[in-house]
């Protein structure tokens, strides 16, 4: 199989409301209130950002993950207000296995509004189309409903559980794991 897309310059997809960028400098305030919030990182592995400089560091990883072709990390534009208001991407790439795993957050003022379902299903068709990937991944923390209600909707299915997967915040947690197929899509 011949993947199309060769990480050589950033995709900018755009959909109805919002443009997916790579994140820049001008966006750590942005990041930076995004991720200080305790309601976003409640299911993340990672504690609220403190500073800008945490806001600068997941930004230079945003670029990292690019560089090293494992991941896409895009920010989410509105595109009235130029404010960006969440991320989501993939991780783990698998070149060999054309595998990925997705990954999202938006503001808390902005859930329930459809966003990350509109955001999400255009990097979905990107991986699917660009990409050549095969099967795209989600690991989920059980508690988190909307999330699991967000990634059924996208036509993910679940797979089982991955009991005590990772330790974060000081204990282990169990991810649901759930997929989609290219022959899903």
């Amino acid at each position: 199989m011949t993947i199309k897309y060769e990480f050589k310059d950033f995709p900018q997809l755009e959909t109805e409301r919002f443009i997916l960028r790579k994140g820049i400098v001008g966006d750590c305030k942005d990041i930076f209130e995004l991720y200080s919030d305790e309601n976003v990182v409640k299911y993340l592995p990672l504690t609220s950002f403190k500073s800008v400089e945490d806001a600068m560091d997941e930004i230079n990883w945003y670029d990292k993950i690019f560089k090293e072709q494992i991941g896409l990390r895009w920010v989410i534009e509105e595109t009235k207000t130029k404010k960006v208001i969440g991320t989501c991407g993939y991780l783990n790439y698998e070149k060999v296995h054309n595998r990925i795993e997705i990954g999202y957050d938006l503001s808390p003022q902005y859930w329930g509004k459809g966003i990350m379902q509109e955001a999400l299903s255009n990097i979905i068709h990107f991986a699917f189309s660009s990409m050549g990937i095969n099967k795209i991944e989600a690991k989920i923390e059980p508690e988190n409903k909307s999330s699991l209600r967000l990634v059924e909707k996208l036509n993910f299915c679940k797979e089982g559980v991955l009991r005590q997967h990772e330790y974060e915040k000081g204990k282990y947690v169990d991810l649901v794991i759930l997929s989609l197929l290219k022959s899903d899509y």
